[in-house]
């Protein structure tokens, strides 16, 4: 697997809110991780390094390099707003793993993507890669994706990941970690949206809980 786990304190914070929306399921949270992006379930799509982020003007780009990918499932819902949302929260994930890719944290996709608490954990979460000196490899899925609208500019969306097929790499040694599959390397993932003035789905908080029964094959 190779996705790192948020400090507690963002865990702690995002949980009782989560827990009280819509979003359905799951069990209690101890642990969070960062991550999100989206494509049909019947035809899954990868991460793209020109059209993942650049569809709309003014979006910032997302680049994933040719070692790396994410496979995003259940986009297309019949329903225009909720796909929107399911778009920019696969965004907000991608967002992340292209800041890793880059090695920085003040990328514009960052914080286009991510405000407030989500914000705040996806800084943390890249800075301990960028930390370790560390970079990933392979293929993390996301599935069972789904959202629940609040408003006009509220949603809340859950979903797994498998990263059976991903891996944690050293860019000093070229080491890569490749861990056997096991309950941990599947994640439950609770966050919530808001709609910016500019039309935006921003992720604003994020919890999970890895090795989560419901998202086990």
């Amino acid at each position: 697997m190779k996705r790192r786990t948020l400090p507690a304190a963002a865990a702690l914070a995002a949980t009782a809110a989560l827990l009280l929306t819509a979003c359905g399921g799951g069990d209690d949270s101890s642990k969070a991780n960062n991550k999100i992006a989206g494509a049909d379930t019947r035809s899954p799509t990868a991460a793209s390094p020109s059209a993942s982020a650049s569809s709309t003007t003014g979006r910032p780009e997302i680049s994933f390099p040719s070692y790396a990918k994410n496979v995003f499932e259940d986009q297309k819902t019949g329903d225009t707003t909720k796909d929107a949302v399911l778009a920019d929260s696969a965004l907000s994930v991608n967002s992340m793993d292209d800041a890793i890719f880059k090695g920085s944290t003040g990328t514009k996709a960052l914080g286009f993507y991510n405000a407030d608490k989500a914000l705040s954990a996806a800084i943390t979460f890249v800075q301990g890669y960028i930390d370790k000196n560390d970079t990933w490899i392979g293929e993390t899925r996301y599935f069972d994706r789904k959202v629940t609208l609040s408003g006009d500019s509220q949603a809340y969306v859950t979903y797994c990941s498998d990263e059976s097929k991903s891996f944690l790499k050293s860019k000093k040694t070229g080491k890569v970690d490749k861990t056997p599959t096991s309950a941990d390397s599947y994640v439950l993932y609770h966050t919530s949206l808001s709609k910016n003035a500019q039309g935006v789905w921003q992720t604003t908080n994020i919890v999970s809980n890895r090795g989560d029964k419901a998202c086990q094959p």
